[in-house]
């Protein structure tokens, strides 16, 4: 098994964080005098980053200008919210702690800005260690384009065919294929199965200690 990795999308795999992400939007739309939107619909705008859930949020007709102002008002409402319904998934904690015992290298890739990304992991997971945690950063293309997902492969020094890809979306699915990854589908995400299987998930789980089942 030490032969094997796991790289993880954040959001909706392992933090259920789309109430917070809600909340959050919705404010600021408030505060443009924009649209709101409810629960569910936030389940079809996130996982491209922040510019795309602002995008799917926002009326067509909205100005650049305004686009960006709202998106900088975004981060500042989300990275300063306590954040107090945001919680890692049923089963998460014991899957992580069930992998660092097995030495199995374990990485975080998620399109959620960089320094967010970094925040949630050292608030929820840090004592796991886990071995490269990444968000969107400017300088490298996000999910799905691979190469983000074949930087960390070559950091913990495994070959991507011996690399689970575990996330919740077409964008995670499509990450893990374009980087020859065995691409895992999560059941328990914002999306749903269907989106997975249409994507091609190579496995789809019901619990996270499918998960450890797949790697033995």
């Amino acid at each position: 098994m030490s032969k094997k990795a796991v790289i993880f999308d954040m959001d909706g795999t392992l933090l259920d964080s789309l109430k917070d992400i809600a909340v959050c939007a919705n404010i600021v739309l408030e505060e443009f005098k924009l649209p709101t939107h409810e629960l569910a619909d936030y389940k079809n705008f996130v996982g491209g980053g922040v510019q795309v859930l602002l995008e799917n949020c926002t009326p067509n007709d909205i100005s650049e200008v305004t686009l960006k102002e709202v998106i900088v008002r975004f981060k500042e409402v989300y990275d300063s919210s306590v954040q107090n319904e945001t919680k890692p998934y049923e089963g998460i904690n014991e899957l992580l702690k069930l992998l660092q015992e097995r030495n199995i290298k374990m990485g975080i890739l998620s399109n959620k800005p960089h320094d967010l990304t970094v925040k949630y992991y050292k608030k929820f997971f840090e004592v796991y260690n886990i071995d490269e945690v990444h968000g969107q950063k400017e300088n490298i293309p996000k999910k799905p384009h691979p190469i983000a997902a074949i930087n960390i492969s070559e950091k913990i020094g495994l070959e991507c065919k011996n690399i689970l890809f575990v996330g919740d979306s077409d964008v995670d699915i499509q990450t893990a294929k374009n980087a020859g990854m065995i691409s895992v589908g999560v059941s328990w995400g914002f999306r749903g199965v269907d989106e997975l299987i249409e994507n091609g998930a190579d496995f789809i789980v019901k619990t996270p200690l499918e998960i450890l089942e797949l790697l033995e």
